[in-house]
């Protein structure tokens, strides 16, 4: 199966894809990514790739400037993924990618590890910046989760900012969506191009559908100077999904969890397995029940349950001793880290 060669290709890839566990201690510490799949050099042209770095390391920046501060975990999350939902290369706001319908559904959620608060919503359209969104149904309403209409007509009464179609049509994704469309493809991963489950087999990753190639999910963890934990992830979903689909993003313990008591995780990749897996959850229980270290959890989750499903894709994590995980069993995934004791830094290739 396709999977076994990836796990092949990439049974190394946690060296240099995370980081080594902290001797001491960060104030604070901030962990960001935009996407995993098959990101190789190849697929990006230089001027891209520069574009791509200067976006994550622009997110980078935007989320410390809180946290050194002073600021808290759940506004420096809120800040790094607006930066990546206001770029086109991410599937993310500017940047998501057309369903079947030819439209742009977003989904996007919020924890904070501090109180288990969350708040998420999906299926959402114009919204300018989903993560505010579910920002505010966590804080601004007595609900986890809003979806579609509801969610829109509520953003109305907090004031979120929309944007007409316009704002959202890129000649990239749209060439996607046309490819699809086209090869009846069925709805394709975005972080690797190739068909989901169910779709046309006959579609490789490697017949152009996806154009450049890697511009996914987005999301974001972080540490405070007070020990507070928080986690964000904003997606556009699949190209060419089905209208309604809505995948691990939105999920509170599938595609974002955060706990005080153990780690703040975001994750990317191909959801249905990522919600099967309850995969940002299981790595915070593992630390939890089981005392597994931030790594030792991850590896668990990711190069262990998700390659014996077949699901490809990665997850970004932070504990509360400031450990940071930047896991992942594809070939690549856009990241960073920074933290009060370690400069930031932008990766996208496995080494």
């Amino acid at each position: 199966m396709w999977y076994k060669k990836v796990v092949a290709a990439v049974a190394i890839v946690t060296l240099g894809a995370c980081m080594s566990e902290t001797p001491e201690k960060p104030e604070y510490a901030l962990v960001i990514h935009g996407g995993a799949g098959t990101i190789t050099p190849d697929k990006l042209t230089p001027e891209l790739e520069a574009e791509i770095r200067a976006d994550l390391m622009a997110a980078l920046t935007a989320g410390e400037a809180v946290l050194k501060d002073g600021g808290e975990a759940l506004d420096a999350v809120t800040a790094a993924i607006q930066v990546m939902e206001n770029s086109p290369h991410f599937n993310a706001g500017r940047g998501a990618v057309f369903t079947a319908e030819g439209k742009n559904e977003m989904d996007s959620s919020i924890m904070d590890g501090r109180t288990l608060d969350a708040g998420a919503v999906s299926g959402v359209r114009n919204i300018r910046n989903p993560i505010l969104l579910a920002r505010a149904v966590m804080e601004k309403s007595p609900h986890v989760m809003m979806q579609a209409h509801g969610a829109e007509a509520f953003a109305a009464t907090q004031g979120i900012e929309t944007a007409d179609d316009t704002y959202f049509h890129t000649d990239h994704r749209w060439s996607q969506y046309e490819d699809a469309k086209a090869k009846k493809a069925g709805p394709m991963l975005d972080h690797d191009g190739k068909p989901a489950e169910g779709a046309d087999a006959t579609s490789s990753a490697d017949d152009g559908l996806n154009g450049d190639y890697k511009f996914g999910t987005v999301g974001a963890v972080a540490l405070d100077r007070d020990g507070n934990l928080a986690a964000g992830t904003s997606t556009g979903g699949m190209t060419y999904k089905m209208h309604g689909r809505v995948g691990d993003s939105p999920i509170i313990g599938a595609g974002t969890y955060a706990n005080n008591e153990s780690c703040a995780v975001s994750a990317t990749g191909h959801g249905e397995y990522f919600i099967r897996a309850t995969v940002a959850r299981n790595i915070c229980a593992l630390m939890e029940y089981a005392d597994l270290s931030l790594q030792q959890a991850a590896d668990r989750m990711v190069m262990d349950q998700l390659v014996k499903m077949g699901g490809d894709g990665g997850i970004i994590a932070v504990d509360k001793d400031g450990n940071m995980s930047m896991t992942f069993n594809t070939l690549g995934m856009f990241r960073g880290t920074v933290s009060s004791k370690t400069e930031a830094g932008v990766a996208i290739y496995k080494d």
